[in-house]
């Protein structure tokens, strides 16, 4: 009688195997503080000025003119989480995906499993993913809630809102695709992925010419031009140069670098030979 041949798990069951395992590690983790720090960040601020703004306070003042809520909230969207918490975020747990399995010497584990190496990559991906949008939305919402309402109705700037989560989770998506690429082709990629967010895109943003192209950040801006400040001064120096992005170029190319991240990711996690050090 011969043996039933034994059959391989799809692609897609075997990356949902790893991400059940690897969604509880990542929010008990240290970088979850690390995270909640971050994002916590703009939500104290919100609550300082949702705070002064009962008190009667003098409110914030843009170009001599009293910012609004929305006004105020944009400026936090873009300066707080779309220019730093997503991309940092992005870095951190990107370039992690391998290197902590490398480093805790359980890739090995992983690796013996009747699972693909690429789903490995995939499913730790998908993890990320829920963990960094299960704690930034939330905090996106809270300051939305201290900071609008103090000039202006929660139901008109309600649609700017969905549309700001959806580019949050767009961004962290992006940001951490091509940043698990990188963890996954150089050595130490967190110093060149901080680089880039804070060293690569800040410089070509603020330069005339085709290399902000070359930028992630860039095509977000593209996708909710609400987001982005167009009233500070450092705006106003950009719109000189700056070139916006239509929203379908911009969904097309963030859709492009985050397949093709995803895919050079898992091809390298599937060549490369892993030698652990004693």
């Amino acid at each position: 009688m011969s043996e039933r041949p034994v059959t391989r798990p799809s692609l897609f069951s075997s990356a949902m195997r790893v991400f059940d395992l690897s969604l509880g590690e990542m929010l008990w983790s240290r970088r979850t503080i690390f995270m909640a720090l971050v994002v916590g960040m703009p939500v104290v601020i919100s609550l300082i000025f949702r705070v002064l703004h009962e008190a009667g306070a003098p409110g914030l003042r843009v170009n001599n003119a009293a910012a609004s809520g929305p006004t105020i909230f944009g400026l936090m969207m873009w300066a707080f989480f779309v220019r730093f918490s997503v991309p940092v975020l992005g870095v951190f747990y990107g370039t992690a995906l391998i290197a902590d399995e490398v480093e805790d010497k359980t890739i090995t584990y992983l690796f013996t499993r009747p699972v693909s190496r690429a789903s490995v990559l995939v499913g730790k991906y998908f993890a990320y993913l829920a963990c960094t949008i299960l704690v930034v939305l939330p905090s996106v919402i809270i300051v939305w809630l201290l900071v609008v309402p103090t000039t202006s109705s929660l139901g008109a700037t309600f649609p700017d809102l969905v549309k700001d989560l959806g580019l949050l989770a767009l961004g962290l998506a992006v940001y951490g695709a091509l940043f698990a690429f990188i963890g996954t082709a150089i050595k130490r990629p967190l110093l060149v992925g901080l680089l880039y967010i804070f060293g690569w895109e800040t410089a070509v943003m603020a330069l005339p010419g085709y290399l902000k192209r070359f930028s992630v950040a860039y095509y977000l801006q593209g996708l909710v031009p609400h987001a982005m400040p167009s009233d500070s001064a450092v705006s106003i120096i950009q719109s000189i140069f700056r070139e916006v992005p239509t929203l379908t170029d911009s969904l097309i190319w963030l859709a492009i670098i985050t397949v093709a991240s995803l895919w050079f990711a898992a091809s390298n996690v599937t060549r490369r030979e892993y030698v652990l050090e004693q």
